[in-house]
């Protein structure tokens, strides 16, 4: 007996309702010439790695519970004396999610972690880089509710950068207001 894939919600979404909205409101002649969601890659830099290496460690853990795939732990490229930072040291972490974890993350992100943020206002529109990917920073990574808040040490920024296949910002704009990423008006 054949088991049924698993479908994410965001892609039933995508399928459904987003990509048939995006060719009305673009004109699209081909199916694949609609922007999707390529990639989501998750960064966190851990500044303080320079004085204890544990605490790399310690982010890659939690990162790895947001995301639920391990993460990369970063080197640095270069030494830089005024940062005591030395080449080959350990300063962070980053993860590049895609298909159906892609899609999940998305969806916690938008749905549950955004309205947890304090004083949230809404995303920059203007955070495009005029390639139709959208960078956000988030400045505490005790937004998710994978992280138990009571065993945590130390609270992380991290960087999410959503890379779409649009042509331009206004339809990547369009796809993820789609997706209801809620932007500032």
């Amino acid at each position: 007996m054949a088991e049924t894939a698993y479908i994410p919600r965001l892609k039933r979404h995508y399928d459904d309702v987003v990509r048939s909205k995006l060719v009305e409101e673009f004109g699209y002649k081909n199916v694949n010439a609609v922007p999707t969601i390529d990639k989501v890659v998750v960064n966190m830099g851990v500044g303080e790695a320079v004085a204890d290496s544990k605490k790399v460690v310690n982010a890659a853990g939690e990162l790895a519970k947001i995301v639920g795939q391990k993460p990369v732990i970063t080197k640095a490229r270069t030494s830089i004396a005024t940062f005591k930072l030395r080449e080959g040291q350990s300063v962070g972490a980053k993860v590049t999610l895609r298909r159906a974890r892609m899609y999940d993350f998305i969806d916690r992100l938008v749905t549950i972690a955004l309205p947890r943020v304090r004083d949230f206002r809404g995303l920059n529109p203007k955070s495009f880089d005029g390639r139709g990917n959208f960078a956000l920073g988030i400045k505490e990574h005790i937004i998710f509710p994978e992280i138990e808040y009571d065993k945590i040490d130390q609270v992380w920024g991290m960087d999410v950068i959503v890379c779409t296949t649009a042509k331009s910002d206004d339809e990547a704009r369009a796809l993820l207001r789609a997706f209801n990423f809620p932007f500032r008006q």
